[in-house]
């Protein structure tokens, strides 16, 4: 199994809209996709599936409970298979996550009153190992809020690898390298290996700037296998459609416009070379790129 975390400490750089479409990339070669959005806000991965609508429910199960063992049924129940992406099985996001540091914290100061150990942030590795999510599925992705905190440090101590969305600019470049001391920090306090398995650069244009930019961050380490060009209209499309970017060609488009094409090779190029750094190899991979015809432009 191949885990891997969506994350960047910058917002507004694409993070969820790529760990969605990576997921399809990831299952329209075959695989076996989960993934788990740990994000509290209402623009969520969720909400891009449109299966959030129970996020408000009280008496729903959810993955907090289950992170603190107070669950209401087995795990497989949080799961939702996306009969519009097969292979992607998502658990939805509930607004508890918003609590979810104090909702950790209080369970480690209760069991602390009674001798127990209760480590916070490293959770959803326990829920997921026992579960046997390493049996089920083949890739299992992370979606947690920029802001550091709970879900951030589950997110990363369960997959052990980043996929790192950033903005080619100065302020891109800074998030980078304020992640390499988050990382680094968050290695030596759970005494885990974190890995990059790719930068993805998002909104690039081509300035001089943001060429020295995407220098700048491969010096640091990073493989930068595709580079996204500004594509808001395909984007706010996804969102506007509750749909991933494959689906919103296929389906929502009339004609086949060669630069959104290009883009969705991109995802697929993305999942492929996320699949080699991780181990894994897709039983079916398609031509990059490749859907269904549509009309030429």
């Amino acid at each position: 199994m191949l885990p891997y975390t969506v994350y960047s400490e910058a917002g507004g750089v694409g993070k969820t809209t790529l760990a969605a479409n990576l997921a399809v990339a990831h299952a329209r070669a075959g695989l076996d996709v989960l993934v788990i959005p740990l994000d509290p806000q209402d623009g969520d991965l969720s909400h891009l599936f449109d299966i959030d609508h129970d996020r408000a429910d009280a008496d729903a199960d959810h993955i907090v409970r289950h992170l603190v063992e107070r669950e209401k049924g087995p795990f497989d129940e949080l799961i939702h298979h996306d009969i519009d992406h097969p292979g992607v099985d998502i658990i939805p996001e509930h607004n508890m996550l918003d609590d979810l540091e104090d909702v950790l914290q209080r369970e480690a100061d209760s069991r602390s009153d009674f001798g127990e150990s209760f480590p916070k942030y490293t959770q959803l590795l326990r829920v997921l190992r026992e579960n046997e999510v390493n049996e089920e599925y083949d890739v299992v992705i992370m979606d947690p809020q920029a802001s550091p905190g709970a879900g951030v440090y589950n997110a990363i101590a369960a997959s052990g690898n980043l996929v790192l969305p950033i903005e080619p600019s100065a302020k891109g470049q800074a998030s980078v390298n304020g992640l390499e001391d988050l990382v680094s920090g968050l290695s030596e306090q759970l005494e885990i290996g974190v890995g990059v398995l790719a930068a993805v650069p998002n909104g690039f244009s081509g300035t001089n700037d943001q060429t020295e930019i995407l220098e700048a961050v491969r010096e640091l380490g990073y493989d930068v296998p595709v580079v996204f060009r500004q594509r808001s209209s395909l984007f706010e499309g996804c969102w506007r459609q509750n749909c991933s970017a494959f689906t919103y060609v296929r389906e929502h488009r009339d004609r086949q416009r060669d630069h959104e094409m290009d883009t969705l090779a991109k995802f697929d190029e993305l999942a492929r070379h996320i699949e080699r750094q991780g181990g894994i190899e897709a039983p079916n991979p398609p031509e990059p790129g490749e859907i269904e015809e549509l009309a030429e432009v």
